[in-house]
């Protein structure tokens, strides 16, 4: 399938558009929304508890506890859709993923703030693979300890974006809140947590 190489300095970055059909893509998003058991943790900012501004899910290998902005995440069992969506991954980038976090924005008032998935759980270059479902959102890019936005892509139906190499090291990334969006998107990032029994 065709992919677009985004070209930043110190980042690879992959973006297949189409990488499930509209229908599987419908499908899936659906199902998803439907049957998860989605949250919406509390988080400690500036000294205060906030709840993200989405619905979040963690599901992978019994292994693969997860942290990140201070929230230890213990894995829920794949399901047979996470799960058939893991073994394509694996098939075609030749990479192990043993956890997935999927996130619901319900509309465009959900957002996901400036970050990097950096944590040392995550490996020296972590490869992140981001696959999108519903709503067309815009994925902003910009250099770590700098404030200007370096480069935008819309995240589309049925699209996955690959993030690897010194990526993560280098460069922030986000989805802001947009009132031009009214519909949900689903978005799951498929990584590999590093643990004693994956480096096995």
């Amino acid at each position: 399938m065709p992919a677009e190489r985004i070209e930043l300095a110190d980042a690879e970055l992959l973006y297949l558009r189409h990488w499930c059909s509209a229908e599987l893509a419908d499908r899936w998003l659906r199902e998803l929304i439907d049957t998860l058991p989605w949250t919406q943790p509390q988080i400690r900012l500036f000294g205060r508890a906030v709840s993200v501004p989405r619905q979040v899910a963690w599901f992978g290998d019994p292994e693969a506890h997860y942290r990140y902005s201070g929230l230890d995440n213990r894995p829920l069992p794949w399901t047979p859709l996470l799960g058939a969506i893991r073994q394509r991954l694996e098939a075609e980038f030749g990479r192990r993923f043993n956890g997935v976090l999927v996130n619901h924005y319900r509309d465009g008032q959900d957002a996901m703030g400036w970050h990097s998935d950096d944590e040392p759980e995550l490996g020296a270059d972590p490869l992140v693979a981001s696959l999108s479902l519903g709503a067309t959102r815009r994925f902003d890019l910009r250099r770590k300890g700098q404030t200007r936005m370096a480069h935008s892509l819309a995240l589309e139906h049925g699209s996955l974006l690959v993030m690897g190499g010194l990526t993560q090291h280098h460069w922030q990334h986000r989805i802001a809140r947009t009132s031009r969006v009214h519909e949900p998107r689903v978005n799951l990032t498929f990584r590999q947590i590093i643990t004693s029994r994956t480096d096995e």
